[in-house]
């Protein structure tokens, strides 16, 4: 098992167990843990539990889904961006290439 791995198993049972000690079901941490995904967000569920302490199931659930969704907008906000970086060097590459090419002559 990678270190990667044992941080996220290691991080995942800290999340069920903050979840089952506020009364809620095992697998739903396991399942909110899944949807997470990464030790950070899981971590930041931590914090929010701790700050928190839900009463309800539904609101544990929609904290859960307003971090994946911050998540993939964030990760969408650095592909466009990665986007927006990558098309001047593409551009630039091919009119550089247009002008190293051959010019035809008129005869």
């Amino acid at each position: 098992m990678t270190p990667e791995q044992m941080e996220w198993r290691r991080t995942r049972d800290e999340l069920v167990g903050v979840i089952r000690n506020l009364g809620f079901p095992e697998e739903l941490g396991s399942e909110i843990a899944k949807m997470l995904g990464s030790p950070k967000a899981m971590r930041r569920m931590i914090s929010y539990l701790y700050y928190v302490e839900p009463k309800k199931e539904d609101i544990l659930v929609d904290e859960a889904l307003a971090i994946a969704s911050e998540i993939a907008a964030w990760k969408e906000k650095k592909a466009g961006e990665e986007r927006m970086v990558k098309r001047p060097v593409d551009v630039l590459r091919a009119r550089i290439g247009a002008l190293s090419a051959p010019v035809p002559r008129i005869q």
